[in-house]
């Protein structure tokens, strides 16, 4: 996208709840954006072109992060203050699931190409896998303290990704467990975000770097830093569907966007006073849509 992105934004919060984490679910007229507010315990629902915003209530402090549409037309959730895995209905039913380790820190969920429900338990260092039924498993890593983050499914319909923030690493995650890692270039890159290309591509966000990393099919690994690289903190990434790869970049309240090979094509300043963009990722209206913890969802064109 060679011209300058503009920017429309719409308030869904005030007071610094949220909102955190986005993802596109059903919703009336063809689907709706579902988000997280974690500092007050609710979900949000969105339907662009006038379709209204609802909240559902969690718990004040369960802490939803990051979610997921799954594969039973609902949404799922991590609880991350909970310790639980959350299930939202389009109309808002909400029920939640306990994993096998207590206070595990659950925080990326990705639905699978088994069809189950994905998940990274930061403080134990372990992948699990939740089934529609409600049937958990939990895989070590084999990397002490990893501080496992965001999760994905892969292209090939194999194995998830996902990004190990203190090992600095990227690792697949096979159906049955078997994780392989992929050290990143810099040291303490600490990643966070991660998403695939229809190439089969894996980029992740190097937050402490201050660049994307793109770990291509046949395991090279490159690195491509952002123009304010010491200060833009790079957090959440989405592959749009012409194949622009967008990240938000907490740090300097703007979002990146690269073409597929890495060259950036817009770094631009979002409206507003300390937006703090953090989820990114394609609506249901065909546009990439974040969210600013201000408060706010902004639409991208």
């Amino acid at each position: 996208m060679p011209r300058r992105p503009q920017f429309t934004a719409y308030d869904v919060s005030s007071g610094g709840t949220g909102p955190y984490s986005l993802a596109t679910g059903p919703g009336p007229g063809g689907g709706a954006l579902w988000f997280t507010y974690a500092g007050d315990g609710r979900i949000g629902r969105f339907v662009p072109g006038g379709g209204g915003l609802t909240s559902f209530a969690l718990a004040p402090d369960s802490r939803p992060t990051v979610l997921t549409p799954g594969p039973d037309a609902a949404l799922w959730c991590t609880l991350n203050g909970a310790g639980r895995i959350g299930r939202i209905s389009g109309d808002g039913e909400v029920r939640e699931y306990a994993p096998p380790t207590a206070d595990s820190g659950p925080y990326g969920i990705a639905t699978g190409p088994d069809g189950a429900l994905w998940f990274t338990e930061m403080t134990p260092g372990r992948i699990g896998r939740l089934t529609p039924e409600g049937e958990f498993t939990e895989f070590p890593l084999p990397v002490p303290g990893a501080f496992p983050s965001m999760l994905v499914a892969g292209a090939d319909g194999r194995a998830l990704w996902c990004t190990l923030n203190q090992a600095h690493a990227v690792a697949r995650v096979a159906l049955d467990g078997t994780v392989t890692t992929h050290p990143l270039p810099t040291p303490g890159a600490a990643p966070v975000g991660i998403a695939v290309s229809p190439d089969g591509s894996v980029w992740c966000t190097e937050i402490a770097a201050g660049a994307l990393a793109r770990l291509a099919p046949d395991g090279r690994v490159t690195e491509h830093p952002l123009p304010d690289r010491e200060t833009a903190r790079p957090h959440a990434v989405t592959v749009a569907p012409d194949g622009t790869v967008w990240c938000t970049a907490w740090g300097t309240g703007r979002v990146c966007a690269l073409a597929p090979d890495g060259t950036v094509l817009a770094y631009e300043q979002l409206p507003g006073e300390a937006p703090e963009p953090h989820g990114i990722t394609t609506g249901p209206d065909g546009a990439v849509w974040t969210a600013l913890e201000r408060g706010e969802l902004v639409r991208i064109d």
